[in-house]
């Protein structure tokens, strides 16, 4: 509240100049004054309706990732304008962005070697986790409105082992109206439910099987996404995304135009003030080329597996819900918050058998799948426990004659793997976890795990999505 200081203080010091004959007479004094007050009366007015609003957002799902974000926004806007009494550059703004920085560590226990894949997913990216004490991903947070019309947002990754990548780094439009909205630039992708999550608002230690496996945790892509939140009172907002198809299953590639697309679709809504929902569709279409894959079982059951590439063309489809019960709307005390995601990916291509052998060429089609269903309950202030289970299915692959011999098209298998966790947060900047897991995710290598997590939160601190 420092403008409301330094209203004070300009108060104070008007009330308390001399009366010389020069000065301005006790009606001019009385008009400043009352214009002081009603200029304070109306910033505190907006302040409380502002905080009013960000209140409501906190107790209801309804609209509340919407509200809270647009509420935040105009917080920060008028905080950063400075009024025309306290302004001497000509109306200009101060710049003064949020900070913040996530520290994370991670215990974990296993008893199968991590770096073993899924069973049927040796092509997708291993998210495989890591034994002993190890410290987590770092990251610096930087947010602040750019001017009226455009926000700006970084996130950079510290690597526990040294250097520095651009988790994000995007514009956001702020003025367009018209429930429409744009970023450009580097960002999480909007498609399902967690994706746009950050690794420190996970509810688990790790992302559910179907994550790691079909998309390498989290989809990431430089480009140019477009919102639209519908006029209703229903919650409804839809999604396009342009991108150029960098992460995985797509291949950053050197050429012109657009490398990936997404849309998705969101509606929710409130039932009461105690139960709340959303549910998503989401579409994804990107190409792989020359997409290496290394270790990959074979037929011939080469040591160490094989080197293998494809090229073609990857299409998703995915469904998202979740729904949140909270007594009395009091989401801080006791809430249950129940979601699951599901998709399915049909890839269709080239396929180069043993790239440093073999160089063996033909067709490759199959179709993969997996979801997860998981519930959250906060028992107690501060206190809550979690039950996830994973599934997936590696398909059954069409192969080119050339390579029927070579490369397994049915693995007989669905891995799986069921989760519970414990976790307390004495504040919203602070929290503990323990994390046991029945891991069934390799065909003959069932693994119990265990995890010991810290999440520590410095500086400004954002509203998560509902």
């Amino acid at each position: 509240m420092s403008k409301k200081i330094y209203l004070s203080a300009t108060l104070a010091a008007l009330l308390s100049l001399p009366l010389y004959a020069s000065a301005a007479t006790d009606a001019d004094l009385q008009v400043i004054r009352e214009q002081i007050q009603q200029l304070r009366q109306s910033y505190e007015q907006r302040i409380a309706q502002l905080e009013q609003r960000l209140q409501q957002a906190e107790s209801t799902g309804k609209r509340a990732e919407a509200v809270a974000e647009q509420a935040q926004t105009t917080v920060q806007q008028t905080v950063a304008t400075p009024t025309a009494a306290s302004s001497s550059n000509g109306g200009e703004g101060t710049f003064n962005p949020a900070l913040s920085l996530i520290l994370s560590g991670t215990y974990g226990s296993l008893q199968q070697d991590p770096t073993v894949p899924a069973t049927g997913f040796a092509m997708s990216p291993n998210m495989g986790h890591e034994q002993g004490f190890n410290l987590g991903e770092s990251e610096l947070g930087i947010a602040a409105n750019i001017d009226a019309n455009y926000r700006g947002v970084a996130t950079l990754a510290l690597d526990p082992a040294g250097g520095i990548s651009v988790e994000n780094a995007y514009v956001q439009t702020s003025a367009l109206g018209n429930g429409i909205n744009l970023k450009f630039g580097r960002y999480f992708s909007g498609l399902g439910y967690l994706n746009e999550q950050h690794a420190h608002a996970w509810d688990f230690v790790d992302q559910p099987l179907v994550y790691a496996a079909l998309w390498g945790n989290q989809l990431g892509e430089d480009g140019l996404q477009a919102k639209w939140l519908a006029p209703t009172d229903m919650f409804i907002e839809l999604g396009a995304e342009l991108g150029r198809g960098r992460g995985f299953p797509g291949s950053d590639r050197v050429k012109n135009g657009a490398g990936s697309g997404v849309l998705f679709a969101h509606i929710a809504d409130d039932i009461g003030i105690e139960h709340s929902w959303r549910a998503g569709v989401s579409l994804h279409q990107t190409r792989a080329d020359n997409r290496i894959s290394d270790g990959v079982p074979d037929l011939p059951g080469t040591a160490g597996g094989v080197s293998n590439s494809f090229s073609g063309d990857s299409q998703t489809a995915g469904l998202d819900f979740v729904w949140k019960y909270s007594p009395n709307g009091n989401m801080r005390d006791r809430y249950v918050k129940v979601q699951g995601e599901y998709f399915r990916r049909k890839e269709n291509g080239l396929l180069t058998y043993d790239l440093a052998t073999a160089n063996i060429a033909d067709s490759y089609s199959v179709t993969q799948s997996g979801w997860y269903l998981q519930s959250v309950y906060q028992f107690m202030p501060h206190w809550r426990a979690g039950l996830r289970y994973d599934r997936l299915d590696s398909g059954i692959a069409a192969i080119g004659v050339l390579n029927a011999g070579n490369v397994i098209g049915n693995y007989a298998f669905n891995p799986t793997r069921t989760s519970l966790m414990l976790d307390y947060s004495p504040s919203e900047f602070s929290r503990l976890r323990l994390q046991l897991a029945r891991d069934n995710s390799r065909q003959g290598l069932p693994d119990t795990q265990m995890f010991v997590q810290y999440i520590m939160s410095l500086g400004a601190h954002g509203a998560h999505q509902y």
